[in-house]
């Protein structure tokens, strides 16, 4: 079994789905209404435990009822809590999403999140140490990412940095992470002054550029190459992006090729925008290996 050690967000997701977006200034009414746990890394992390990795998640929530309810639904899901942490001086932190026209847009209040610090990943070193594999977003202070990626070189443990939500990034923690899984707009932020094809010459093997419905993109060394992603009818696309990364660390982690990893997590991926919530249709291992 994979060991994943997930460093991130924790956050409770506020839904509503309606027919259109509202433009500036404008009123448009909703269908629908709901709450569900969310959070970059949190969804990682039930991502990958469903995938039936062993995953320990180190993060933050609010000494509140949605951070009880989070901290409920980790353990609904095998994750370890061990190293989540909740803070009396914030609130649990919150994503405001709306779903419309057959896609999201999200506003994210970072809260406890905030308060994931380097002194926070230091005491969970030992369960850092014994990973396989380590996931870090970036919904969490910029100097924790930077810590955790100097941290994960220094003992030789792979790094799987999702550069979400975009924010540029110094060259030391883009040579030190193993794996970098920006979407294209990222990538623009990361390598401002490059193409895409510049890019990924650059740094073949290790940058793989998620393109929606048209898949992930990387080089082999030689070429690039296009892993095309599977066709389905989406109902909720939030959650996609986290469950392609938590599935790939996994099938890197279990000893796969780069090219059978990222098929693996575009299945997976496919498969949780059929259903409604960021962690609604992550997928469960077997669902995934019947459907590849």
């Amino acid at each position: 079994m994979a060991k994943i050690c997930v460093i991130g967000s924790c956050s409770m997701d506020l839904v509503v789905t309606a027919s259109k977006r509202p433009q500036v200034g404008e009123t448009v009414l909703g269908d629908n209404f709901t709450t569900v746990p969310g959070g970059k890394g949190a969804n990682q992390a039930v991502a990958a435990a469903r995938l039936g990795a062993e995953v320990t998640m180190i993060g933050c929530i609010g000494d509140d009822f949605y951070g009880k309810a989070i901290l409920d639904n980790f353990k609904r899901n095998g994750v370890v809590t061990t190293y989540v942490e909740p803070v009396t001086y914030a609130e649990s932190g919150t994503a405001h999403i709306v779903l419309a026209e057959g896609d999201n847009s999200i506003i994210v209040v970072k809260g406890a999140n905030d308060h994931v610090t380097p002194a926070l990943v230091e005491r969970a070193l030992d369960a850092i140490r014994s990973a396989d594999m380590v996931l870090v977003q970036q919904e969490i202070p910029e100097e924790t990412v930077s810590y955790v990626s100097s941290l994960c070189h220094s003992i030789h443990v792979p790094l799987l940095l999702n550069p979400a939500p975009a924010r540029p990034l110094s060259e030391a923690v883009i040579e030190q992470a193993a794996y970098l899984t920006p979407n294209e707009h990222e990538c623009s932020i990361l390598f401002s002054g490059m193409n895409k094809a510049e890019a990924l010459r650059k740094y073949p093997g290790k940058l793989f550029i998620t393109e929606g419905s048209s898949g992930v993109r990387y080089c082999d060394g030689e070429r690039e190459v296009l892993v095309p992603t599977y066709q389905v009818e989406a109902i909720d696309t939030t959650g996609a992006g986290d469950t392609f990364n938590a599935a790939f660390a996994v099938a890197l982690a279990e000893g796969g090729s780069i090219q059978a990893s990222v098929k693996f997590a575009n299945r997976a991926a496919s498969l949780s925008v059929t259903k409604f919530g960021a962690q609604g249709g992550m997928p469960m291992r077997a669902e995934v290996e019947e459907s590849l």
